[in-house]
């Protein structure tokens, strides 16, 4: 499928064959593509759990208001995101670079992200949803398709994962095999309504 093919046809499936698994070698596939996904600073604060366990999955989906999609999927992943990357071993980042590239950036990142808590949120934010779009269109690649959910009691899920203290969760997505189209678009803004020039 190509890449426009995969934007067109991605849509937010709520429904799944729950007996359908996929298998260990498609999820490593699949997020082989989505840690290729670009990070501010090249700090690759991004964090997936993968959530096997089918008593964890039932706690999730008891979280998240009932949506069986939270059970019935091939995949559920909760995208979490570690605030605190930018300063744990930064010189990881840019190991290959030019040293005199890393003999920029490593102040660069510093100077940052030190005492700005806000640009700290904010990068896991972007750096996620950045991954989750390569995951999902990855996931329409193989023959999946996936839904991204904000629809849970985000306290209670990270309790059920054991989030570290200076990790956020952003979002969740299910992957798996439709059981039911999703329904028709339900009313797209036109185009010139949200692509402007210069200024508003």
């Amino acid at each position: 499928m190509d890449i426009k093919q995969a934007i067109i046809s991605r849509r937010s499936v709520k429904h799944f064959d729950s007996v359908h698994k996929m298998t260990e070698s498609e999820v490593n596939e699949l997020m082989e593509y989505a840690i290729l996904s670009p990070t501010a600073f090249n700090i690759q604060h991004w964090r997936f759990v993968q959530v096997k366990n089918g008593q964890k999955r039932q706690q999730i989906q008891d979280a998240s208001w009932g949506q069986e999609q939270v059970t019935k999927a091939s995949l559920l992943l909760v995208l979490c995101a570690d605030l605190n990357a930018w300063d744990k071993q930064p010189e990881r980042y840019w190991q290959h670079a030019p040293q005199e590239v890393q003999d920029f950036l490593l102040p660069a990142i510093e100077n940052y992200y030190t005492n700005h808590h806000q640009a700290q949120r904010d990068e896991c934010i972007r750096s996620t949803s950045i991954a989750a779009m390569n995951i999902m269109l990855m996931a329409k690649e193989m023959g999946y398709d996936s839904c991204p959910m904000d629809g849970f009691d985000f306290d209670q899920v990270a309790k059920i994962i054991n989030l570290p203290h200076d990790h956020i969760i952003t979002m969740m997505i299910t992957v798996g095999k439709k059981k039911e189209d999703a329904r028709p678009r339900a009313g797209q803004l036109p185009l010139n309504e949200v692509f402007l020039t210069d200024s508003f």
